[in-house]
């Protein structure tokens, strides 16, 4: 599998000279599998830069975590979505009150968005995401339910031989007295377990968490401790404040660095590239 990031930031866009080496786009992870099955990790505002380079191909698979807008705002500057002949899935995870395509509508269409999902040219087909384990493609995905407010779903993804994990909106600390606890308590340990690749919330400081209870993100000291529990070999930083400058992310992962976390540590910066 080979992994490209195309926006790492979090909750809102932050372009400008202080996000340069991180990015200022919103979450969205390439994932290709050997047989050239193309996946597609939330559609924040880097999957506009993606589907500028994705060519021409019969079919796109788009896996959203949820709807919060900073994963959803550029799902319709999405080059394929506007070719009559590509096969666009775009999974979302289920509601109890309102399926996917109602609550896509709700973005596009006017006021917010000039193009109603209707009048897309492409062949689109809105699926809920099952929770549990299906294929696309040569790849398996699961996905299961998660800590952060709303429906909300991470994925594991694997091709047979290597795994990754997405948790880009995720709080395992969230109602534990002391973090971490034993796996079965703790949300999103089935996904993480033994991969090779896990990315996951950081959207704060350890000093900045307090402030945030319940907010649905971890603290960069948190997702140190579930990348332990889960076995990671390597952890990537993702969902970066809009906040936190390139200076302010470089002094968090070094300071996490002196720790010697038993796994390697890589700041998620858009551009990156990581073959498994």
């Amino acid at each position: 599998m080979r992994v490209t990031l195309w926006g790492t930031r979090g909750s809102l866009p932050s372009a400008g000279p202080e996000t340069l080496r991180y990015g200022g786009n919103t979450s969205c992870v390439e994932v290709r599998g050997e047989d050239g099955t193309l996946l597609v990790l939330d559609a924040g505002t880097g999957i506009r830069r993606l589907g500028a380079t994705v060519g021409e191909i019969p079919a796109v698979d788009v896996l959203l975590t949820h709807l919060h807008m900073d994963h959803l705002q550029g799902l319709g500057f999405f080059a394929p979505l506007y070719r009559p002949k590509v096969q666009v899935h775009i999974w979302g995870p289920p509601s109890t009150t309102m399926d996917l395509q109602a609550r896509l509508v709700r973005y596009l269409s006017p006021p917010l968005f000039p193009v109603r999902l209707r009048e897309l040219p492409c062949d689109l087909v809105l699926l809920d995401v099952p929770l549990g384990r299906f294929t696309i493609g040569a790849l398996e995905v699961a996905a299961a339910l998660v800590s952060h407010p709303g429906p909300t779903v991470g994925y594991r993804i694997s091709d047979g031989r290597v795994a990754m994990a997405y948790l880009p909106d995720h709080e395992p600390a969230l109602g534990a007295r002391h973090f971490p606890e034993e796996p079965k308590w703790t949300s999103g340990y089935d996904l993480a377990a033994g991969v090779d690749l896990l990315i996951h919330d950081v959207q704060y400081a350890d000093a900045e968490y307090p402030q945030y209870v319940g907010w649905g993100h971890s603290a960069i000291g948190h997702a140190l401790a579930f990348a332990a529990l889960a076995g990671a070999r390597r952890l990537m930083t993702f969902h970066h404040n809009p906040t936190h400058s390139d200076d302010d992310l470089d002094r968090l992962i070094e300071t996490a660095r002196r720790g010697e976390p038993p796994f390697e540590l890589i700041p998620g910066r858009e551009g990156m590239t990581i073959a498994l």
